[in-house]
């Protein structure tokens, strides 16, 4: 049975659930990409002034970030919500987070309205581009999260309450994109060209070749962008991406130090000149087990039963990992389908996420959130575990962060 403290709580946000599946539903029927989620950011905007909330807009000088900040009574423990709001290209909101955001913004509220009563602050920090633009990454870079001690979010999944995961994990991930520029001329004549596509293919072929030095937990895929426009034209222009997966941030880090040893060859090989680009690596994930088991049991409370997930799994990447090394973070998974064949990232997830169980999962999980919030702040015994258990857990070559 709930407390009476986490029952006013979920009695809260419950009466919010009108205006915060109107929300989930406006920022899914406008899907934006990483950067560009402006309409998301009104919308919330917009909805947090009726319930009497100001957010600071272009938080750490990033346009589409946002923090709303509600203190207690007096100092103690920061805990913040995330929430998140980019959509996929030509995709919308297949990996929901529409109800991502909307639940960080109704944990938020469902805290809020208790805050004068406890010591502490709690923040909704709306962290853009978790689709490839590294958002978080950027907020810890400029001082985004300093103050915050605890961070916590849901994040939508599939396949029923088999998939309702705590503790779950994510390995670190980065991309590199190289552009080779050579020389066009006729193909009966290629002596006179700099050929850019074969320096492209050479660079997937030293892959392959290396890559049975690979480890279990690394993984390197590449596309051909843009190869050429006739094939009787030496392509002058050539442009690949990897996408690398790993274990840990350093471990993906030596893995595109690899693929640019790759391409110096590939430029030696063919004269073809590189220009190489790369994104800031997404960290793997710290899940911290204290506030896992803190969200499961609330999330008990609330009807809906949690598990691990199965050892070995493979899981994706996310910039919450880049917090988790910094500070105790919980990414738990709620299942807003049941059926387990729509998989995120497609159309057909994206179909879902604003459908009826979505709605409620978003109001379950947002009561949940708050609840878990509530524990960290009142409860000393779960603070100081979560902090050893960070501490414990997080790889000592990366120091303080």
């Amino acid at each position: 049975m709930l407390s009476r403290e986490k029952q006013e709580i979920a009695d809260r946000i419950h009466g919010l659930e009108e205006g915060l599946i109107g929300l989930s539903h406006e920022i899914h029927r406008h899907p934006e990409i990483g950067f560009q989620e402006y309409k998301a950011v009104d919308a919330i905007e917009t909805y947090l002034k009726t319930q009497g909330v100001e957010i600071e807009r272009n938080y750490c000088e990033i346009p589409t970030s946002f923090r709303a900040v509600k203190k207690g009574r007096g100092k103690g423990p920061v805990v913040a919500f995330l929430a998140e709001y980019d959509a996929l290209r030509g995709v919308g909101h297949g990996c929901g987070h529409n109800v991502i955001a909307a639940c960080a913004v109704g944990a938020f509220l469902g805290m809020a309205s208790k805050m004068d009563q406890y010591d502490g602050e709690i923040w909704l920090l709306g962290t853009p581009a978790e689709e490839g633009g590294a958002g978080k990454v950027l907020m810890l870079e400029r001082g985004g999260f300093d103050g915050v001690e605890f961070a916590l979010m849901m994040h939508p999944t599939g396949g029923g309450v088999e998939r309702n995961y705590i503790n779950r994990g994510g390995r670190a991930s980065g991309s590199i994109t190289v552009s080779f520029r050579g020389k066009s001329a006729h193909s009966s004549v290629p002596s006179a060209g700099i050929n850019a596509l074969s320096a492209a293919i050479s660079v997937f072929n030293q892959i392959d070749m290396i890559r049975p030095t690979f480890g279990v937990q690394d993984n390197v895929n590449g596309v051909i962008l843009e190869g050429g426009t006739a094939g009787n034209i030496i392509p002058e222009f050539s442009k690949c991406e990897f996408c690398i997966r790993a274990e840990t941030m350093k471990r993906a880090d030596e893995l595109i130090g690899m693929i640019k040893g790759c391409i110096r060859r590939a430029q030696d090989l063919t004269g073809a000149a590189a220009e190489i680009e790369t994104e800031p690596i997404y960290a793997e994930r710290y899940p911290c087990l204290p506030l896992c088991k803190a969200f499961k049991e609330n999330m008990g409370e609330l009807g809906i039963s949690m598990c691990y997930p199965k050892p070995g799994e493979l899981f994706g990447s996310s910039d919450i990992g880049n917090v988790s090394i910094r500070i105790p973070a919980i990414h738990d998974y709620l299942s807003i389908t049941d059926d387990a064949s729509i998989e995120a990232h497609s159309t057909e997830y994206a179909r879902v996420a604003a459908e009826p169980k979505a709605d409620e999962i978003c109001i379950l999980g947002a009561e949940g959130l708050a609840m878990t919030a509530f524990d960290i702040l009142t409860d000393g015994k779960l603070r100081e575990e979560s902090i050893a258990y960070h501490k414990e857990i997080v790889p000592a070559f990366y120091g303080k962060e």
